[in-house]
C-alpha cells in the first residue's frame, strides 16, 4: 500500500494540459484517461466543460482531508525547492515562484472541492501502472504528465516499457509529457522504449508542444495503436 507520507502533490490546471499535449477542441471530445493526474484540476474542469475524462493515480486512495493535510504539509518545502532551482525553469508562463505556487494550490483546491463526488462517480480511479484496471481500449486518448521519463533514475527501463504497453492497451492514442529527466536531458530510456513499442506494432513519435516552464521539456511522446 503506498504510504501517503512518500506523496509529493502538486497540481496543474485544464489550461497546463491543453499546452503539454497540445489538447485540440476534437481531443476534449473523446473518451480521455488522465494517468498519474493526481492533485490536478483537470478532471474537475474538463468535466464540468462536458469532457468524459476519468483519472487514476495511487493517492486516490486516501480521503480528501488526508491529501489535504499532505498538500499542507510539503507545500512549504516544494516552494523551498523551486526556489533554489529556479534557474532550472522559464519564468515565462509564471511571473515567480511565488505566482507557480498561487497557481498549483488553485489547481489543487478545485481537485479537493471535486475529489469526493467525482470518486462516486468514478472519474477517480485509485490505479496505479503498469496494472490498470481498466478494459482494453476503453479510451481514446491516455495521458501521462511528469511520472514516466522524468523519473528515470527511479524508474528502470523495463518499468518504462511496461507502463507504455498498459496505456497503449487501454488507450488508441497516449501523449506523454515531459520526455526529460529531472536534469532537463532526454531520458535515458527513451529511445529503447520507443524501439520496443514500434516492434510491438505501435506508431511513435516525438510531437513538439507549446508548453514552457522545465528547461528543455518540449516535446510530448505520443503513441498510437490504432
Amino acid at each position: 500500500m503506498l504510504d501517503l507520507a512518500n506523496v509529493v502533490p502538486w497540481g496543474r490546471s485544464l489550461k497546463e494540459y491543453q499546452a503539454m499535449f497540445e489538447l485540440s477542441n476534437d481531443d476534449l471530445n473523446k473518451k480521455i484517461l488522465g494517468c498519474g493526474d493526481g492533485p490536478a484540476s483537470f478532471n474537475a474542469e474538463a468535466t464540468e466543460v462536458g469532457c468524459q475524462v476519468i483519472s487514476c493515480d495511487p493517492v486516490y486512495q486516501f480521503k480528501v482531508d488526508e491529501v489535504r493535510h499532505r498538500i499542507g504539509e510539503v507545500y512549504p518545502e516544494i516552494m523551498a525547492k523551486m526556489q533554489q532551482a529556479a534557474d532550472s525553469y522559464v519564468w515565462d508562463s509564471f511571473n515567480s515562484v511565488e505566482h507557480l505556487g498561487e497557481v498549483r494550490m488553485e489547481a489543487m483546491s478545485r481537485f479537493l472541492s471535486d475529489f469526493d463526488a467525482g470518486y462516486q462517480q468514478g472519474r477517480y480511479v485509485s490505479a496505479s501502472l503498469p496494472m490498470l484496471r481498466f478494459s482494453d481500449s476503453k479510451f481514446d486518448l491516455a495521458l501521462c504528465s511528469h511520472f514516466l521519463f522524468l523519473y528515470s533514475d527511479h524508474l528502470d527501463r523495463a518499468a518504462h516499457l511496461a507502463s507504455m504497453r498498459e496505456l497503449c492497451r487501454v488507450a488508441s492514442e497516449v501523449r506523454v509529457f515531459p520526455v526529460v529527466s529531472l536534469d532537463g536531458k532526454t531520458s535515458k530510456h527513451l529511445d529503447s522504449v520507443m524501439a520496443g513499442l514500434s516492434a510491438d506494432g505501435i506508431a511513435v513519435s516525438l510531437q513538439p508542444v507549446s508548453y514552457r516552464f522545465q528547461k528543455g521539456a518540449t516535446e510530448m511522446l505520443v503513441a498510437k495503436s490504432a
